[in-house]
């Protein structure tokens, strides 16, 4: 019998993924708290489209809304959910979805932010396990339409990245390994901690700067002093993380200490930083990260799960993360409607 897989938060991530388990004839099931997307996927299916190389489809779903997950408990319960929704919401969607899970049932983080914790806090560790996307560049802009802004990266890039908390290799992370892969390339990791950390690095150089300027990824890039506001975020974030004892990943496919030094100012390791992120940048398409689609829907941000984050870990470490607060800030301010999105809030801060 094929597990009975729950897909809390059918928004980007989770929608990307499940699409592709749902049309290879997995029991899949969509929740999602967007009526119109649940609407827009029980009507068409959900479609699926990429920025090159890969043909669009649209697959029919089970989708439903939250307030009738009640109805499930009538069914046979769910041996895997998915929790794919926004950090602030982790705890409620795993409390939610806890009740309606089979007795070795377990959930997995398909999340930006490090919400393994969170989950375990309450359905206990032994039913927990993470996932991360590495540069899956997905969005959810329209009902029932994800669109990827690139191609899948296959073999040049593994995209899923799967783990126990413990780091040790199990079945049923090889079943997530499994799942994953229908959509795009996956592996199984032991090193969920630094892949994990090495994630958040990438968001917290990214999701903040595009939220607060209102720009694209490459545009972001594409400014001297904006690229390099972006490795001084992720120097701070890769210092924390070093002294946390995470062994991290590459890092938007550049080694973590040439971001590191490149941020704290080394001219040599900020030019191979520039080269790098120059040639990546024009390689992809017009990509706003998800904060950014959350700051242009008017929607919470997940800042203080990223950029905010940092800060809180670093704090107790005495590291200082000046730069990580400060685009905290600025974010929440943007966010609550006290300024505009504009790159000029980054440039006054003079932090290069």
């Amino acid at each position: 019998m094929k597990p009975r897989i729950a897909i809390v938060g059918a928004g980007a991530v989770g929608g990307y993924a499940g699409s592709y388990m749902a049309a290879a004839g997995e029991d899949v099931t969509f929740i999602d708290p967007w009526p119109e997307h649940v609407e827009a996927m029980r009507a068409h299916g959900l479609r699926v489209t990429h920025l090159r190389d890969v043909a669009e489809f649209t697959t029919p779903v089970r989708a439903i809304h939250l307030t009738e997950l009640q109805n499930e408990a009538k069914g046979r319960p769910f041996d895997i959910a998915f929790i794919c929704m926004k950090s602030y919401d982790t705890e409620w969607a795993t409390v939610m979805i806890r009740q309606y899970l089979a007795p070795g049932g377990f959930c997995v983080s398909l999340q930006n932010c490090m919400n393994e914790e969170t989950i375990a806090g309450v359905v206990g560790w032994g039913r927990v396990l993470g996932t991360i996307a590495s540069s899956i560049t997905v969005e959810l802009m329209v009902p029932g339409n994800i669109h990827r802004n690139s191609g899948k990266g296959g073999a040049a890039h593994t995209v899923y990245r799967v783990g126990e908390p413990h780091g040790r290799p199990t079945e049923r992370a090889k079943e997530i390994v499994r799942l994953c892969a229908l959509s795009d390339s996956a592996t199984l990791t032991e090193n969920l901690w630094g892949e994990r950390w090495s994630k958040l690095v990438t968001n917290v150089m990214g999701n903040g700067m595009s939220a607060c300027t209102g720009l694209l990824s490459r545009d972001v890039v594409a400014d001297d002093q904006l690229r390099a506001f972006t490795a001084r975020l992720g120097a701070e974030a890769i210092r924390v993380g070093q002294a946390l004892g995470y062994s991290l990943e590459e890092i938007l496919h550049i080694d973590p200490e040439i971001i590191a030094r490149a941020g704290e100012g080394d001219a040599q390791a900020r030019a191979e930083y520039d080269r790098k992120r120059i040639a990546e940048s024009a390689r992809g398409g017009a990509h706003r990260p998800s904060m950014g689609q959350d700051m242009v829907k008017g929607r919470r941000t997940e800042i203080e799960f990223l950029n905010g984050f940092v800060a809180d870990r670093a704090a107790p470490l005495g590291i200082p993360t000046p730069a990580n607060a400060a685009l905290t800030e600025i974010v929440k301010k943007v966010e609550r409607g006290e300024l505009q999105p504009d790159p000029k809030h980054i440039l006054d801060l003079r932090m290069n």
